[in-house]
């Protein structure tokens, strides 16, 4: 069984994306992924429950040098041969890993950065599962600490404001299954996922279009991934810029839109 990708499992348990059919399937057949979002949304949790907290007590010197010795443990052994599924432990023992609080906060925002993520098909490496686990246990010792400090004052996880989402359909040539959605969240960054992009030589890159002057100017790219979250300028007129293209460019060191687009979308919101 083929599982799904690691990367469209974070957005999943983050709430920044809704599982299609598909995924949805899978999701309901597969306990293997199942117990992985669930894990991730636990960690995802715990990091969030510790924003705005100051003042706590530094963790112990024990705690660094399990981690020290946990990643240098990990770093002398060898890599995975085949793709693992790791479950975060619902308690860990900070005597042997920890980090700094806001460290699963961190840990997930690395896994949404597609310049530093790792894919899913490549295996994981025994420092990642290491860095996983270091991130759960921080977590739970920094909230077990917060319990006593504010035992009255639990803090909700945030979820993401959405001021503006456009779905996204084969444009021009395009296959007619590929197909995406884009959503603007309140603090300017715009999540997309995509899906049955066609194979390009270069790159995707996602634009937004004025219809009406048919100005443009470039967001970022999509990577190798199928999900992208990208700042937007500050103030920008979504009114006017309301067309999301997703174009495919070549390595050519020209900056202007190569004409390819592969999928479009109107914002709304």
């Amino acid at each position: 069984m083929q599982h799904l990708d690691h990367d469209r499992l974070v957005f999943l348990a983050l709430g920044e994306s809704e599982a299609d059919d598909g995924e949805s399937t899978h999701l309901g057949t597969c306990a293997l992924c199942r117990a992985e979002v669930a894990s991730l949304q636990q960690v995802a949790g715990l990091g969030t429950e510790t924003q705005g907290l100051a003042d706590l007590p530094d963790p112990p010197e024990h705690i660094w040098q399990g981690i020290e010795a946990q990643v240098r443990a990990a770093e002398a052994g060898p890599l995975l041969t085949e793709t693992p599924r790791h479950r975060v432990p619902e308690q860990a023992d900070t005597t042997t890993a920890g980090q700094a609080p806001g460290a699963a906060a961190e840990s997930t925002v690395t896994w949404l950065d597609p310049a530093r993520r790792s894919r899913r098909g490549r295996g994981w490496s025994r420092w990642a599962a290491t860095a996983v686990t270091a991130a759960a246990a921080a977590a739970v010792g920094v909230v077990g600490t917060v319990s006593v400090l504010r035992p009255d004052d639990p803090t909700p996880t945030p979820t993401p404001v959405v001021v503006a989402s456009a779905p996204l359909a084969a444009y021009g040539a395009t296959p007619p299954t590929a197909k995406g959605d884009a959503r603007v969240f309140q603090d300017g960054q715009l999540h997309l996922h995509v899906a049955n992009l066609p194979s390009v030589a270069g790159y995707y890159e996602v634009w937004l279009i004025n219809p009406t002057t048919m100005g443009m100017f470039s967001v970022g790219t999509l990577g190798g991934g199928s999900d992208a979250l990208l700042p937007l300028p500050p103030n920008v007129d979504l009114k006017s810029y309301s067309v999301v293209d997703v174009s495919a460019e070549q390595y050519d060191n020209n900056t202007r839109h190569s004409g390819d687009s592969l999928l479009r979308g109107s914002l709304t919101g």
